[in-house]
């Protein structure tokens, strides 16, 4: 198994930055693919950008060009928030796919952006 642990939410202005924390413990050396994902209010979650083990990036078009994606082996991995929109405001979530399949998602890390 393994397990997630997300940092660095919190209240910003529009146009601030924030930069989101997710430390991984357990059987790290399945982690194939690594993830920021979110959910608002009364909507679905939904992937926000994602990194494979060789490095390949993916992002969701709403935040491509103001959000970086970006992992310290597999041990740590970071999401890189600049320009913040009011329509950012989720509880983001980081999420791990392993070798075997299996999805493994921290608790999540409330994000609130202010107009």
């Amino acid at each position: 198994q393994v397990q997630l642990a997300e940092s660095g939410g919190g209240l910003v202005q529009a146009g601030g930055s924030l930069r989101l924390s997710c430390t991984t413990s357990g059987n790290i050396w399945t982690i194939i693919t690594m993830a920021w994902h979110r959910q608002a209010p009364g909507k679905q979650r939904e992937l926000v950008a994602s990194i494979t083990r060789n490095g390949a990036t993916n992002y969701n078009v709403s935040v491509k060009g103001r959000f970086t994606i970006s992992r310290d082996n597999v041990k740590f991995l970071y999401l890189q928030m600049d320009s913040l929109k009011p329509e950012d405001t989720a509880v983001y979530y980081c999420k791990t796919m392993t070798t075997d399949g299996r999805n493994y998602w921290g608790q999540g890390t409330q994000v609130t952006v202010s107009s």
